[in-house]
């Protein structure tokens, strides 16, 4: 909402935080998630509840994961596209350079959160502050200190399905002129028409809930036709999970039953190299 922090952010915020009390073992570690949210947590435990928290913990550690190697190939560059309440650059295990690239007002909204959380923002936190539907991302960065001669790894969590297909054809754009060590770590949604009816019925639930927060589902993907964005933008490595894949990678064997369901939300990490 024009002039308004994300609604939708603190929410998934409050998920992840929701997973470090309720759920063992942990799929994604945040030590700072119930501080950023000053301890209003969702604590529901409705199957959907349950299923969005799974996979919103799911999708930061699969970020996270592939920052890591990025790391541990010299990459030292992390912009985390639509940041959010996400505290990665207050861990920041690599000491790398972090630009949080946000809306204006969800970045203010965030920084005072910070401040009432006692979470001072280390120096290799850069807040930039873009609209992606206004603004061009490269200038944006470019102010901030990122040099685009050198490699980094994107993250872009939670913000695809809210684009337009211009406002994500852009950011693509962007990213092919990144270094080709590059990569990035997205979530996003299946076109409704490839799910089944009870599958459909849940993401119509899900988006008349974000529509009624001000912030609408515009965007869906064929998986033939993203591929095909994604290596037109220069991505040579493509590994996208789905439901199947990511249960049985990061949820097998537990106790207590937590997975993502559906088919909706799907995972991918493109790289202009391996993966």
């Amino acid at each position: 909402m024009q002039g308004a922090p994300s609604r939708t952010a603190f929410g998934v915020a409050g998920r992840r935080a929701a997973h470090q009390l309720l759920d063992r073992p942990l799929v994604f570690e945040d030590p700072l998630a119930v501080r950023i949210v000053g301890g209003l947590v969702d604590m529901k435990e409705s199957p959907m509840s349950r299923a969005l928290r799974a996979f919103m913990a799911v999708r930061s550690r699969f970020a996270e994961d592939r920052l890591a190697k990025a790391a541990e190939r010299g990459v030292r560059q992390y912009v985390v596209l639509g940041a959010g309440l996400d505290t990665f650059a207050y861990r920041n295990p690599f000491a790398i350079r972090v630009f949080e690239v946000d809306h204006p007002a969800t970045q203010g909204w965030k920084r005072q959160l910070l401040e009432e959380a006692g979470i001072a923002p280390p120096e290799t936190a850069k807040f930039v502050a873009v609209d992606f539907e206004r603004d061009q991302l490269a200038k944006r960065l470019a102010t901030a200190g990122f040099d685009l001669r050198e490699p980094a790894f994107f993250s872009w969590l939670g913000v695809t399905p809210y684009l337009t297909r211009e406002a994500f054809d852009e950011t693509l754009g962007f990213l092919r002129s990144t270094a080709r060590e590059s990569g990035i770590a997205f979530d996003w949604c299946v076109e409704p028409s490839m799910l089944s009816d009870m599958e459909r019925i849940a993401v119509e639930a899900l988006a008349a809930r974000v529509a009624a927060a001000g912030e609408p589902f515009r965007l869906f993907f064929r998986p033939e036709d993203l591929e095909a964005s994604l290596r037109t933008a220069g991505f040579e490595t493509i590994e996208t999970l789905g439901r199947d894949e990511i249960n049985a990678r990061y949820f097998a064997d537990r106790s207590d039953g937590l997975h993502v369901q559906g088919a909706a939300g799907r995972l991918t990490c493109a790289m202009k190299i391996g993966c």
